[in-house]
Order: structure tokens, then sequence, then C-alpha cells
């Protein structure tokens, strides 16, 4: 059965941030993710995590001013050291949270910038961060995001992630494959996981429509966990969704799994 990672951006909203880590572990989670944890103290997160047995799975790096709408600043040819000054930062939190990966959010191309510029800008840092974060024993990946929760985010399909690797050309640096996302821009989800294992590090789910927990729109989730046991996915599948109603109420999908 597949490890599933509760986003505590998202799961357990019905109580402050650090008090999530331990509704998280009631309710059954063995790993934790969620966007950022810069606004607090590396160790005050180490510590609820210690206390609820629960491991880190990943973060994202800094990704600009969230609040004032930036999605990511990986692309933007004019930040490119808030950039890297942001690589050392999730590297210092990554250390003290013994979080092996983290996610780049390429950002949405800034107004000015032409596809060709946001491309080299976006492979320059992530090679800077990719060499940066394997000096560390961490994994860099990305993500495609759909074009209708954020338009003009530069990232949207499959293909254009793998395209951007080969670029890169770093062994430090795979994908992200977000269910929900990749059911909005694609489609086919079960050939792609299996035609792209290799290079996929970390899965994240939510039904559509809606962004909620599976079983609750299109995507046949209880087909989807079958297939990546079967084609040999081992690693962790973080549960990016907005419950219906709330948190626990919404849990009964995986309950059903165990």
């Amino acid at each position: 059965m597949p490890k599933f990672a509760a986003n505590l951006s998202m799961l357990f909203t019905e109580v402050d941030f650090l008090q999530r880590f331990g509704q998280a572990a009631e309710a059954g989670f063995q790993g934790v993710e969620y966007l950022f944890p810069y606004d607090f103290e590396a160790s005050t997160i180490k510590q609820v995590l210690d206390d609820n047995n629960l491991q880190q799975v990943l973060f994202n790096l800094p990704a600009g001013n969230w609040l004032d709408g930036d999605r990511g600043i990986a692309v933007d040819p004019k930040r490119v050291d808030e950039f890297q000054q942001g690589v050392t930062k999730a590297i210092q939190y990554a250390k003290v949270l013994d979080c092996q990966q983290v996610n780049c959010l390429a950002g949405i191309v800034p107004d000015g910038v032409n596809p060709q510029q946001a491309e080299e800008t976006f492979v320059s840092n992530l090679r800077f961060a990719a060499a940066a974060l394997k000096e560390n024993g961490i994994s860099l990946i990305i993500e495609a995001i759909n074009t209708r929760d954020i338009p003009g985010f530069f990232l949207n399909t499959t293909q254009q992630a793998l395209n951007i690797i080969d670029k890169v050309g770093s062994d430090n640096l795979r994908v992200q494959y977000d269910i929900y996302h990749m059911q909005i821009m694609e489609g086919d989800l079960a050939p792609t996981l299996s035609e792209h294992l290799s290079q996929i590090q970390h899965v994240q789910l939510a039904d559509n429509p809606g962004r909620h927990e599976p079983g609750t729109g299109e995507i046949n989730y209880p087909f989807l966990f079958k297939h990546l046991d079967s084609i040999g996915y081992d690693g962790w599948i973080g549960c990016e969704y907005k419950p219906k109603t709330t948190t626990l109420e919404g849990l009964g999908w995986m309950k059903a799994l165990a």
C-alpha cells in the first residue's frame, strides 16, 4: 500500500499549524509535507515532528511573497540572487528537519520576460540548486501545475518537466508528479506514471473537480493506488487536497485501504 503524507498546508486547518502535526499522527499519518516551514524556527518544527514520530517528507524552496501572488521565483531573471539565498535557507531547514527532498516551484512568468528567457533562467537556477542540495544529501524535484489554478505558471506538463531536467543535466533533479494537476492538463495518468517512473520521485494527490479528497471526483484512485504498487513506486504520496467538509470526516478513503 502506498505511504501517505499529510499536507499540513491543506489538511487539519481547523487548528493552528503546529497543532496539525499531532492531529496528523493521531489520524494515522507517518509523514507530513507542507508549502513552507520558514515562518517558524526549524528547531520548533523538529520538536513537534519528534514528539509525534513523524517524518518530514517535503517542503518547497522559498517562493517569493506568497500573499502578494508569487508562486515561485525560479523563472525570474531579476531575482536570481534571491533564489540562491532561498536555496541556502532551504538547506538549513532541511538539515535540521532531516528532510531528504525539496520542491522548486517555477513560478509565474513575469511581465516582459519571454518564454526563452524564463526557461534559461529556470535551467540555470535549477543547476545551482541541484548542485548545492546534492552537496548536502538533499534531492531536488520540480512540479508541473495546471494553468487553470495558476494562470501563467511556467511549468505545465510532464514532458516539459522532463525536457527541463534533460537541459539541467543533473542526476539530483527529478519530477514531483501531482495527479490532480496532470489530470487537468494531460490525463493518461497510469501510462504516464508507468513510462516515467524512473524520473518520478514524489507523488501528490487530490480529486478533480474541486481538488477535494479521493472519491469526490472523476479520478479512479483505488485503481491508481494498485497501479502505483504494481509498477514499484515506493515513495510517498502527499495528500495535498482541500477537504470537502472537515479533514477527519474526509479520511474515509484512506481508512478503507487499511
